[in-house]
Protein backbone atom coordinates (compact mmCIF):
# COMPACT_ATOMS: atom_id res chain seq x y z
CA UNK A 1 0.00 0.00 0.00
CA UNK A 2 3.02 2.09 0.66
CA UNK A 3 4.16 2.20 -2.90
CA UNK A 4 1.18 3.08 -3.93
CA UNK A 5 0.71 5.63 -1.84
CA UNK A 6 4.06 6.78 -3.10
CA UNK A 7 2.95 6.64 -6.68
CA UNK A 8 -0.30 8.66 -6.15
CA UNK A 9 2.14 11.65 -4.41
CA UNK A 10 4.47 11.53 -7.23
CA UNK A 11 1.41 11.64 -9.87
CA UNK A 12 0.05 14.04 -8.00
CA UNK A 13 3.21 16.50 -7.64
CA UNK A 14 4.26 15.94 -11.74
CA UNK A 15 0.95 17.00 -12.31
CA UNK A 16 1.12 20.10 -9.96
CA UNK A 17 4.09 20.50 -11.83
CA UNK A 18 2.61 20.49 -15.20
CA UNK A 19 -0.20 22.94 -14.13
CA UNK A 20 2.41 25.16 -12.88
CA UNK A 21 4.58 25.24 -15.65
CA UNK A 22 1.86 27.63 -17.34
CA UNK A 23 1.85 26.09 -20.87
CA UNK A 24 -1.68 26.82 -23.11
CA UNK A 25 -5.06 25.78 -21.21
CA UNK A 26 -5.44 22.64 -23.18
CA UNK A 27 -2.63 21.35 -21.74
CA UNK A 28 -2.96 22.75 -18.16
CA UNK A 29 -6.72 21.10 -18.14
CA UNK A 30 -4.63 17.47 -18.73
CA UNK A 31 -2.34 18.73 -15.67
CA UNK A 32 -5.87 19.46 -13.76
CA UNK A 33 -7.40 16.10 -14.60
CA UNK A 34 -3.97 14.38 -13.69
CA UNK A 35 -3.96 16.20 -9.93
CA UNK A 36 -7.83 15.46 -8.99
CA UNK A 37 -7.21 11.89 -10.26
CA UNK A 38 -4.24 11.13 -7.86
CA UNK A 39 -5.61 13.19 -4.99
CA UNK A 40 -8.91 11.12 -4.96
CA UNK A 41 -6.66 8.17 -4.99
CA UNK A 42 -4.84 9.04 -2.21
CA UNK A 43 -8.11 10.07 -0.29
CA UNK A 44 -9.32 5.99 -1.46
CA UNK A 45 -5.95 4.98 0.33
CA UNK A 46 -6.44 6.52 3.60
CA UNK A 47 -10.65 4.91 3.90
CA UNK A 48 -12.30 7.78 2.24
CA UNK A 49 -14.02 5.73 -0.77
CA UNK A 50 -17.25 7.80 -1.27
CA UNK A 51 -16.27 11.65 -0.64
CA UNK A 52 -13.08 10.90 -3.40
CA UNK A 53 -16.08 10.14 -6.07
CA UNK A 54 -17.92 12.97 -4.71
CA UNK A 55 -14.95 15.32 -5.06
CA UNK A 56 -13.91 13.66 -8.43
CA UNK A 57 -16.98 14.05 -9.86
CA UNK A 58 -17.90 17.55 -8.81
CA UNK A 59 -14.43 18.94 -9.35
CA UNK A 60 -14.26 17.05 -12.77
CA UNK A 61 -17.88 19.26 -13.84
CA UNK A 62 -16.61 22.56 -12.46
CA UNK A 63 -13.51 22.32 -14.28
CA UNK A 64 -14.80 21.44 -17.40
CA UNK A 65 -17.31 24.64 -17.57
CA UNK A 66 -14.02 26.28 -16.54
CA UNK A 67 -12.13 24.57 -19.42
CA UNK A 68 -14.70 25.49 -21.60
CA UNK A 69 -15.15 29.11 -21.49
CA UNK A 70 -10.88 29.64 -21.18
CA UNK A 71 -10.49 27.51 -24.28
CA UNK A 72 -13.50 29.74 -25.91
CA UNK A 73 -11.74 33.42 -24.60
CA UNK A 74 -7.92 32.14 -25.25
CA UNK A 75 -7.78 30.35 -28.61
CA UNK A 76 -4.26 30.03 -29.29
CA UNK A 77 -2.96 29.89 -33.01
CA UNK A 78 0.01 27.61 -31.48
CA UNK A 79 -0.59 26.51 -28.58
CA UNK A 80 3.36 25.79 -26.40
CA UNK A 81 2.99 22.28 -25.27
CA UNK A 82 5.23 20.25 -22.71
CA UNK A 83 8.18 19.84 -25.02
CA UNK A 84 8.76 23.38 -26.33
CA UNK A 85 11.94 25.14 -24.65
CA UNK A 86 9.79 27.57 -22.30
CA UNK A 87 7.64 25.46 -21.03
CA UNK A 88 10.22 22.62 -20.61
CA UNK A 89 12.70 24.82 -18.17
CA UNK A 90 10.08 26.14 -16.10
CA UNK A 91 9.04 22.17 -15.77
CA UNK A 92 12.59 21.79 -14.74
CA UNK A 93 12.70 24.61 -12.33
CA UNK A 94 9.80 23.54 -10.53
CA UNK A 95 11.00 19.97 -9.72
CA UNK A 96 14.46 20.91 -8.53
CA UNK A 97 12.49 23.31 -6.47
CA UNK A 98 10.11 20.46 -5.41
CA UNK A 99 13.24 18.17 -4.68
CA UNK A 100 15.02 20.55 -2.78
CA UNK A 101 12.22 21.46 -0.35
CA UNK A 102 11.61 17.76 0.79
CA UNK A 103 15.33 17.53 0.69
CA UNK A 104 15.07 20.35 4.19
CA UNK A 105 11.61 18.35 5.40
CA UNK A 106 13.09 14.68 4.75
CA UNK A 107 13.99 14.06 8.59
CA UNK A 108 10.20 14.88 9.32
CA UNK A 109 8.56 12.31 6.77
CA UNK A 110 7.67 8.83 7.90
CA UNK A 111 6.03 6.11 6.19
CA UNK A 112 4.35 4.84 8.73
CA UNK A 113 2.50 7.96 9.64
CA UNK A 114 0.21 7.26 6.93
CA UNK A 115 -2.34 4.95 8.37
CA UNK A 116 -5.66 4.58 6.27
CA UNK A 117 -9.04 5.24 8.34
CA UNK A 118 -10.58 1.88 8.04
CA UNK A 119 -7.88 0.48 10.53
CA UNK A 120 -9.72 2.26 13.10
CA UNK A 121 -12.69 0.46 12.71
CA UNK A 122 -12.52 -1.09 16.20
CA UNK A 123 -13.13 2.02 17.54
CA UNK A 124 -16.21 3.69 15.63
CA UNK A 125 -19.65 2.51 14.64
CA UNK A 126 -19.57 4.03 11.19
CA UNK A 127 -16.50 3.82 8.20
CA UNK A 128 -14.13 7.35 8.41
CA UNK A 129 -15.86 8.32 4.97
CA UNK A 130 -19.42 8.61 6.46
CA UNK A 131 -18.73 9.94 9.60
CA UNK A 132 -17.39 12.97 7.17
CA UNK A 133 -20.74 13.16 5.18
CA UNK A 134 -22.57 13.17 8.05
CA UNK A 135 -20.43 16.42 9.48
CA UNK A 136 -20.67 17.58 6.06
CA UNK A 137 -24.25 18.07 5.65
CA UNK A 138 -24.97 18.92 9.13
CA UNK A 139 -22.18 21.89 10.06
CA UNK A 140 -20.87 22.29 6.25
CA UNK A 141 -23.51 25.35 5.34
CA UNK A 142 -21.36 28.17 6.12
CA UNK A 143 -18.41 26.66 3.96
CA UNK A 144 -20.65 25.26 1.24
CA UNK A 145 -21.21 29.24 0.73
CA UNK A 146 -17.79 30.31 1.47
CA UNK A 147 -16.86 27.57 -1.26
CA UNK A 148 -19.02 28.87 -3.92
CA UNK A 149 -18.23 32.53 -3.55
CA UNK A 150 -14.76 31.22 -4.07
CA UNK A 151 -15.25 29.05 -7.20
CA UNK A 152 -17.01 31.92 -8.18
CA UNK A 153 -14.09 34.25 -8.02
CA UNK A 154 -11.61 31.58 -9.28
CA UNK A 155 -13.56 31.50 -12.34
CA UNK A 156 -13.69 35.30 -13.03
CA UNK A 157 -9.44 35.25 -12.29
CA UNK A 158 -9.30 32.12 -14.54
CA UNK A 159 -11.43 33.96 -17.51
CA UNK A 160 -9.21 37.34 -17.34
CA UNK A 161 -6.12 35.88 -17.25
CA UNK A 162 -6.95 33.67 -20.05
CA UNK A 163 -8.43 36.72 -21.92
CA UNK A 164 -4.96 38.03 -22.93
CA UNK A 165 -4.71 41.21 -25.58
CA UNK A 166 -6.47 39.25 -28.66
CA UNK A 167 -9.23 39.33 -27.04
CA UNK A 168 -9.80 35.69 -27.53
CA UNK A 169 -11.88 33.55 -30.57
CA UNK A 170 -15.45 34.87 -29.31
CA UNK A 171 -14.59 38.72 -29.36
CA UNK A 172 -13.59 38.46 -33.20
CA UNK A 173 -16.73 38.44 -34.47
Amino acid sequence: MTYIMCLFLLGFVLGLVAVASNPSPYFAALGLVVVAGMGCGMLVGHGGPFLSLVLFLIYLGGMLVVFAYSVALAAEVYPEGWGSWPVASYMIAYTVGVVMTSGIFWEGWYEFSWVPVDEFGSFSVFRGDMGGVVLMYSFGGGLLVISVWVLLLALFVVLELTRGLGRGALRAV
